[in-house]
């Protein structure tokens, strides 16, 4: 079935919906027995509130605000016609409202409370992307464990996260909320992060219900410019976009998907009955519920598709926008709807059962206090266990880019000139989306260059950020006072090494914030060129959100690190690698640019008919740059060596066992990311050059060799057609194993599947 067709087929699924609750009612488990029950004494006034999400009311531990708006919003949680908060946090301000909702209300039914989780809560983690490029899932769902441990301990019973767009594009500000251009990897770590999130049992009161978003496409923003249109094929949509979201549902049980402001093939995704009833709660069995992002209802009329409030809340009802956040839409319009038979009753009560089932799996019914505990509020938060982790996950995230002359790690002794004002900010480790964290509060790396006993000394060279931007504010960056410089250079001259540490504050990247260029904002480029020529032996590190364009420094620079925005304990960590306490582990998720006009630039690309260069110009090409990214997806070095040998790929049945020998050959432990990818030399759909398929990450002592094997299944070696068919065929594929995903080792095997 083409997926046109699937669009208007899906308007089928709408009248099947109203007997969901008979066929449940054959078989009830003893939660559906008791939303069956509950659902059944419901208003339709009632139940349309369980579908609305608004703001913080203001300031609930004293008198009711002046404000309308917010004293309405008070009244609706005490009529029961309001189903959930975001952004009341903490035991004393969600008790306050809770206590309105149970107490209050006609059926006392509880709030579920809503943060956005994305990088800790209290305890500030890597972003996700340099998360990400740990490659370490054990260590990502231990993240997410304490994140839900600490935002739990705050009342909160729900995260709006992990976000699973596949996002090649680092123009877009949001690529630091996701896992990078890679599919299958960022179909493993969200996986990872929803499992840590939800535990295994959502009734604990230290675990949180986990939301995948944003559904769907929306990493692939025209121009990486937020909020934009996308446009993409249906084997784009099917083979890149759709599978983490897949695999978060489909084996991790995200309870919560949100779905997002971009339009799908013409359709908002609020209002696409094709991804979200079809796909979603149709193919994939979802049986949780779908929130709008932030008053995406309401933009469907920008976008063109409603023609007011009204017909967008018909529209993002039927399409399967279970709750809608802050657009006061579904309130508003609903009622109407249904009473005028516009919107069918069966619609609303599928919606609302899916949010009262998750209420209930989360214990609020049960108890809707059990997540306020201030004893507990206070043991957890900024545990030292907590930080320990952070600081070990910090390191883990860190890729070291570049290494001549074996420059780091620094050596006893040496001195030390350190540069930047990114080396003594608090505050920019911390990064963008950082829920609960204190500002200024990250160890910076002059701190821990103390801490650690390091012979330096510190200049800051050039001031990054005038004044200090919040969250929806602009930064102003300097672009004029070098007046620092000259104490760099001399800082520079008197040292044996330079560590300079440059790159992005945190406001930089994230939500809205969306750059055309990717250099070091301000005059920080020529602070970096001024310093390398008074002393060669410069070290840079870079800070920021996002890949950023790191040609001149390729070039000029003897050893670059890259350092994201690494937590509350960013400086600890970094010393650590710096000094080579810590050997670097980390291997990129994006690749990086060698300038804007290559972007989007990505490894999994299909070839062209025309991909070999040849003399004169009719090839695939750019007159004035080459198509490889500076840094490939996956490349990370060490302060060790491997080598790879004893590759071999044996088809067995309808699977093909990969096995291959890896050896530390240098003086020191380390740990390698062992990545497999695979070709389809030729298949009925083109398939990229390369795809991931397979990674271990391992610590190997100087000198030893370890056999690893991978097995490749029908779900490796199959791919989705346009019409969203997924095919396994016979053929001949290559595989190529090694530590970056340009691995020259390889092999071939023919694959003839059952």
């Amino acid at each position: 079935m083409s997926a046109v067709l699937r669009l208007l087929c899906a308007a089928t699924l709408i009248g099947s919906i109203a007997n969901a609750g008979a066929a449940m009612a054959e078989e009830p488990t003893a939660i559906e027995a008791r939303v069956e029950s509950l659902l059944g004494q419901m208003t339709l006034e009632e139940k349309i509130g369980q579908l609305t999400q608004l703001s913080n009311v203001g300031d609930t531990t004293g008198p009711l605000p002046d404000d309308e708006t917010r004293r309405r919003n008070m009244e609706l949680v005490k009529a029961g016609t309001i189903g959930s908060m975001l952004n009341v946090v903490g035991v004393e301000e969600v008790r306050i409202v809770q206590d309105y909702a149970v107490n209050n209300s006609r059926l006392g039914i509880p709030l579920i409370f809503g943060f956005d989780v994305v990088h800790g809560h209290k305890t500030s983690f890597p972003i996700p992307l340099g998360e990400a490029a740990s490659w370490d899932l054990e260590l990502i769902e231990e993240s997410a464990r304490i994140a839900a441990t600490e935002a739990a301990a705050q009342g909160l019973n729900w995260t709006f996260a992990p976000m699973a767009d596949i996002s090649r594009d680092p123009r877009w500000g949001r690529v630091m909320e996701g896992a990078g251009e890679d599919p299958y990897l960022g179909a493993e770590i969200a996986v990872a992060r929803v499992r840590g999130f939800q535990g295994n049992d959502l009734s604990r009161p230290d675990t949180i219900a986990a939301t995948v978003k944003h559904f769907a496409g929306y990493g692939f923003s025209e121009s990486g410019r937020d909020y934009n249109t996308v446009d993409f094929s249906s084997t784009t949509l099917f083979n890149v976009v759709l599978p983490p979201f897949r695999a978060a549902v489909k084996r991790a049980n995200a309870r919560t998907v949100m779905n997002a402001f971009n339009i799908v093939n013409g359709i908002p995704a609020t209002g696409n009955t094709f991804l979200q009833r079809e796909i979603l709660k149709g193919e994939w069995g979802f049986d949780g519920f779908v929130v709008s992002d932030w008053a995406s209802g309401l933009e469907m009329i920008n976008h063109g598709f409603a023609a007011d409030e009204r017909e967008a809340a018909r529209l993002a009802i039927q399409a399967g926008s279970d709750m809608d956040m802050e657009s006061f839409i579904y309130p508003d319009h609903l009622q109407d709807l249904v009473e005028s038979g516009e919107v069918p009753p069966a619609l609303i009560d599928d919606a609302v059962r899916r949010i009262l089932r998750v209420k209930y799996e989360l214990g609020l019914f049960d108890d809707p206090y059990r997540y306020l505990d201030e004893s507990r509020e206070t043991a957890v938060l900024l545990s030292p266990e907590n930080l320990a982790t952070a600081r070990k996950i910090a390191e883990r995230s860190i890729v070291l880019l570049k290494n001549d002359d074996h420059l780091l790690p620094l050596k006893n002794g040496e001195k030390v000139a350190l540069i930047g004002a990114l080396a003594a900010d608090k505050d920019s480790p911390i990064g963008n989306w950082r829920a609960m964290s204190e500002s200024d509060s990250a160890v910076s790396v002059v701190d821990a260059f103390e801490a650690a006993d390091i012979n330096f000394t510190y200049a800051e060279g050039a001031v990054l950020e005038i004044g200090n931007a919040g969250f929806p504010d602009p930064v102003v960056v300097n672009t004029e006072d070098r007046s620092g410089f000259s104490e760099a250079v001399a800082a520079a001259r008197g040292a044996d090494k330079v560590v300079i540490v440059l790159g992005e504050d945190a406001r930089q990247s994230g939500e809205g914030r969306s750059r055309t260029r990717l250099g070091f904002p301000g005059v920080q480029q020529e602070l970096l060129e001024a310093v390398t020529q008074a002393n060669p032996n410069t070290i840079l590190v870079v800070m920021s959100g996002r890949p950023l364009v790191l040609s001149w420094a390729d070039e000029n620079v003897a050893s670059i690190v890259q350092a994201w925005h690494l937590g509350s304990e960013s400086g600890h960590a970094l010393t650590n690698v710096l000094t080579g306490k810590y050997n670097p582990s980390g291997k990129l998720p994006m690749s990086f640019p060698r300038s804007v006009g290559q972007v989007p630039v990505y490894y999994n690309h299909f070839n062209t008919g025309r991909p070999d260069e040849i003399p004169d110009v009719f090839w695939s090409h750019f007159t004035d740059e080459k198509n490889t990214p500076l840094y490939p997806f996956g490349h990370g070095l060490s302060y060790t060596s491997f080598a790879y040998s004893d590759l071999a790929a044996v088809s067995e049945g309808d699977t093909c066992s990969v096995e291959v020998t890896v050896a530390n050959t240098g003086k020191v432990a380390g740990e390698e990311v062992v990545q497999l990818y695979i070709r389809d030399r030729a298949a009925s759909v083109v398939r990229p050059v390369r795809e991931l398929k397979g990674f271990r990450k391992i610590l190997l002592q100087p000198g030893e060799r370890k056999a690893l094997r991978f097995r490749l299944g029908p779900d490796e070696l199959g791919f989705y057609n346009g019409d969203g068919e997924f095919l396994v065929e016979s053929g001949m594929f290559d595989v190529f194993v090694g530590g970056v995903s340009t691995a020259e080792l390889s092999t071939p095997f023919s694959y003839e599947p059952r």
